[in-house]
């Protein structure tokens, strides 16, 4: 239909806008609870805003905030590089591996993250020490106790599970790399060594890099399972705090705090990266940051 086709309407006759009551009702109730708990944020006494500015740039909870920092950062390298090698197990034709992968996932992704972390801590109760016998000599001895420190025991309860579940995310990535893709490359003479690392993985990356985002933003909440073994992470270090000085809430949102800030920044960073790997997409939103997070906003009221 062109432009010019289109007619008036008769005389007579009004032209009502269609009306969305629920969207807009649904609107005003968000906007009231927004104000209602605007409201409760200032007058409520407890939170005790004097105090969370007294200790949200204390020296202990900013080393608490590195720690936790770094705690992540190395779950993350346990996690992604564990996880693209049980991937590639899981997509190898050979049987063993791709059982032994199966295996693993089946493992680590049932079991919880918790139960690894005590499990680890207490792994002397199964072995003491860790020795290295040959012909009734021993060339090496180390005290389970010594070795699994706090530190150990929180990268690896919850590094290993980290590297079960991102190996599912890999795998994903790459099933959705069409299979021409290997054909052309074993005509160009690639390896398959080369032809996953120069023709699949990079194609692959625009399915991997957002559950990856998620699964770092994850990481980082998930390090506060760490403060059960004792690692000084955030949770742990504003806990130490509360428990001498008996501020249990506002030390509680000087962590949530510290959370909110640094999963903003990670999903800020996780924004940036998938535009890089997008370009050439059709599908990749061009909008700037801030107005595609309004848009997100304002097209949840309306389908509200």
């Amino acid at each position: 239909m062109r432009l010019g086709d289109i007619q008036a309407p008769p005389a007579g006759m009004r032209v009502i806008a269609l009306r969305h009551p629920v969207r807009w009702a649904s609107a005003a109730v968000i906007i009231l609870l927004l104000l209602w708990s605007a409201k409760v944020l200032v007058t409520t006494a407890a939170f005790e805003w004097d105090v969370v500015g007294s200790y949200l740039f204390n020296l202990l909870v900013l080393d608490g905030v590195a720690q936790t920092l770094g705690m992540t950062a190395l779950v993350l390298v346990i996690g992604i590089i564990g996880g693209a090698i049980i991937a590639i197990m899981r997509l190898s034709p050979n049987p063993v591996l791709h059982s032994m992968a199966h295996f693993y996932q089946w493992f680590f992704r049932g079991t919880p993250p918790l139960v690894q972390l005590i499990f680890w801590f207490n792994l002397s109760s199964v072995f003491p020490k860790f020795e290295l016998t040959l012909f009734e000599h021993t060339f090496y001895s180390i005290s389970t106790n010594s070795l699994m420190t706090p530190f150990v025991s929180a990268l690896l309860g919850l590094g290993l599970p980290l590297s079960a579940y991102y190996s599912e995310i890999v795998r994903a990535g790459i099933l959705a790399v069409d299979e021409g893709q290997w054909e052309a490359a074993s005509a160009y003479a690639l390896t398959p060594f080369q032809t996953m690392r120069h023709v699949v993985l990079p194609q692959a990356m625009r399915v991997i890099i957002p559950p990856t985002g998620n699964e770092a933003i994850g990481t980082l909440k998930f390090t506060s399972l760490a403060t059960i073994v004792s690692y000084s992470e955030l949770l742990h270090t504003v806990s130490s705090i509360y428990n001498t000085n008996f501020q249990t809430i506002p030390l509680l949102i000087v962590a949530a705090l510290w959370y909110l800030f640094l999963t903003s920044v990670l999903s800020i960073g996780q924004y940036f990266l998938e535009q890089r790997f997008a370009k050439g997409s059709t599908r990749s939103a061009r909008q700037p940051l801030i107005s595609k997070f309004w848009s997100t906003i304002l097209r949840q009221v309306k389908t509200a």
